[in-house]
């Protein structure tokens, strides 16, 4: 099938996709044959030396699952590194030590955080891509990847990209990372002077994306609700919901950093 049709979306069932490493080809509307269970040959291979991004999402759930402060599992389980974003630090998930660099959550069972496993383990073989302008939908192309080694793309099992999304619960995902997705798309450039990465503003924003107890103790414990309008339903909602706090942490970020957004400034602060 040309590459134009599959930049179209119009294609049929992917079974075999060109030979070569982690090699991506746009799913749009076609389907694909997947399944991982302790039955493929190659189970759990690709839970060692991965080079894995965590989204602020995911920092929520992880520490949670492990009963751990955000600023404890940062600390422990991840890195820091400038990808794709060369103003602003990508979060990696560190591997273990141990022989041929496994997942420090990887057990003889399998995950041992499986309910609330990154989003990009969810995801795999898919590579979900979001865009979108201004305040408008975001758009996701998903991507069908095939690593060599991965035998589950033998088993018979068909799926859209809908279908494998939803039995993988990333719904809840989607929606946060794709809020994510438009403050990213931002640190493209950079919006923090001639500091950088180094500067204090930086760090803030940092903190409001990845560290949910050090920022609630910035909402609750300074003058941050005196400085800028709250609703009442809504912080009653980020009292009880880290996923609310993380979602304000983002509104911050573009009032703090551009000027634009959803929260304003109390006119009296």
């Amino acid at each position: 099938m040309s590459g134009s049709d599959r930049e179209t979306g119009q294609m049929e069932e992917m079974q075999d996709p060109p030979e070569g490493e982690g090699r991506r080809m746009l799913l749009g509307d076609g389907t694909f044959r997947f399944a991982c269970h302790p039955g493929v040959a190659c189970f759990t291979r690709c839970c060692h030396d991965a080079d894995m991004y965590l989204y602020p999402y995911d920092i929520i759930r992880l520490k949670n699952n492990l009963g751990m402060t955000s600023e404890a599992f940062l600390m422990n389980h991840t890195t820091t590194a400038l990808r794709d974003m060369p103003y602003f630090p990508n979060v990696m998930l560190n591997m273990s030590d141990r022989p041929g660099k496994p997942c420090a959550f990887l057990s003889a069972a399998g995950c041992a955080v499986y309910e609330d496993r990154p989003y990009a383990c969810r995801a795999y073989p898919l590579e979900p891509a979001m865009s979108g302008e201004g305040e408008g939908p975001m758009r996701m192309d998903c991507f069908l990847v095939r690593h060599s080694h991965c035998r589950g793309h033998d088993e018979e099992r068909s799926w859209t990209g809908r279908d494998w999304m939803a039995d993988q619960q990333m719904e809840a995902y989607n929606d946060v990372n794709g809020r994510w997705a438009r403050i990213a798309g931002r640190f493209r450039s950079n919006p923090f002077g001639p500091a950088g990465v180094d500067s204090p503003a930086m760090k803030m924003a940092f903190m409001a994306s990845y560290n949910m107890d050090t920022f609630r103790r910035f909402v609750f414990d300074s003058s941050f609700l005196s400085r800028y309008d709250v609703p009442p339903e809504r912080l009653d909602a980020i009292r009880n919901s880290e996923t609310e706090l993380l979602l304000l942490g983002f509104d911050w970020i573009f009032r703090f950093l551009f000027g634009e957004g959803p929260l304003r400034a109390r006119c009296d602060a």
